[in-house]
């Protein structure tokens, strides 16, 4: 392998060199034998091809006629858009697998089974629907009228196991901004927010990021679908819950933020701030919650002001009240960015006021 197929795309490559090593599916999603003997990728493939597949929820069978892709190593993303157009991500960009021989009755009783297994439902009442299954694979559905071209599915697939700071280090994931400025930002228990395009990184970034703070500190994750997988003693994870066929019963992640306050974290954490949370997560920040994170979505460093105004306005806050309390609350912006397959930590910024008072980021050389 060379070193620029080494240092093409840092999440792939990681989990390809572990895959060689130690030849077993993605975690969560291993098939044991009866007597619970985990098997490798190629034994997957081979016993989905062969129709004796015989596992729980969460595992490869649940995927029906997705199994074999989503049992693929390095795959990190598999897209449905109707049942005839299937597409495959191995780290190096969007592949067609084209039809996969599902109707769109198949798909879409595929997509209610996976929702359900997450323990949410779908329907025309409920039609766009996030879940996380057994290993951390993440399933994102919609279904018609929602979709004009019929029922859609995106999975996200985690790495095999989280990945720390060295192994980003080593796939070239900080030749933009050094390492030794992150460590020192843990360290310094600065909190941070990072920002980046979906399917950027940021979610892999953070479970590193956290991993790297103190066996000592307690980290209290809030997360709207569970994802973050982090390698640390004490840290735990609040999810938010969907209310019931009645509405009741539901529990957003603003409520869970002042539950996670309770719990006495030394780290504060949002896995993405999307909406009126933010107001939560910044008044927390505020108050002596110092060495908190969260992630947000931003096509550029640049776009991240007026994205903090946009679930300020959520949250009933002006462009001022969300200015001046994201300025006191965030000490660093970490950007990342993804081009041509490849993921980088490519800015790292300041929130600042301006002379009106207005959000303005600052990139730090």
């Amino acid at each position: 392998m060379t070193d620029s197929s080494r240092l093409s795309d840092p999440v792939p490559f990681v989990a390809r060199r572990r895959l060689t090593a130690e030849p077993d599916a993605p975690q969560g999603l291993r098939l044991g034998n009866r007597g619970g003997v985990g098997v490798g990728a190629a034994a997957v493939r081979s016993a989905i091809a062969s129709g004796s597949v015989s596992a729980s929820a969460g595992a490869l069978h649940d995927f029906g006629p997705l199994a074999p892709y989503v049992g693929r190593p390095n795959t990190t993303d598999v897209f449905v858009n109707g049942a005839q157009n299937v597409w495959i991500d191995r780290g190096g960009g969007l592949e067609p697998i084209g039809d996969v021989g599902m109707t769109e009755g198949d798909l879409r009783a595929l997509a209610v089974r996976l929702i359900s297994l997450g323990g949410r439902h779908i329907d025309e009442a409920t039609p766009c629907v996030d879940v996380r299954l057994t290993g951390g694979v993440r399933v994102h559905a919609v279904l018609p009228p929602i979709s004009a071209s019929g029922t859609l599915l995106s999975i996200r697939v985690p790495s095999r196991e989280p990945l720390g700071l060295a192994e980003l280090d080593f796939a070239g994931f900080f030749n933009d901004v050094p390492r030794e400025r992150i460590q020192a930002l843990i360290e310094q228990r600065e909190n941070v927010l990072i920002s980046g395009a979906s399917g950027a990184g940021k979610t892999t970034f953070l479970g590193a990021f956290l991993a790297a703070a103190s066996e000592s500190e307690r980290i209290v994750a809030i997360e709207d679908v569970a994802e973050l997988r982090v390698e640390h003693p004490h840290f735990v994870s609040l999810e938010a819950r969907q209310a019931n066929l009645e509405g009741a019963g539901g529990y957003g992640l603003s409520a869970l933020v002042r539950e996670a306050l309770r719990m006495r974290p030394d780290r504060l954490v949002v896995g993405e701030c999307r909406g009126a949370e933010i107001r939560e997560l910044l008044s927390a920040l505020n108050t002596g919650h110092d060495g908190g994170a969260g992630t947000l979505h931003a096509n550029s460093l640049r776009d991240v002001p007026s994205r903090l105004e946009a679930l300020g306005a959520l949250a009933g806050l002006d462009a001022t009240a969300i200015a001046r309390q994201a300025v006191s609350a965030i000490g660093a912006v970490l950007h990342i960015d993804r081009v041509d397959g490849r993921r980088r930590l490519t800015r790292l910024g300041r929130l600042e006021l301006d002379a009106n008072d207005r959000l303005t980021v600052a990139e730090i050389e």
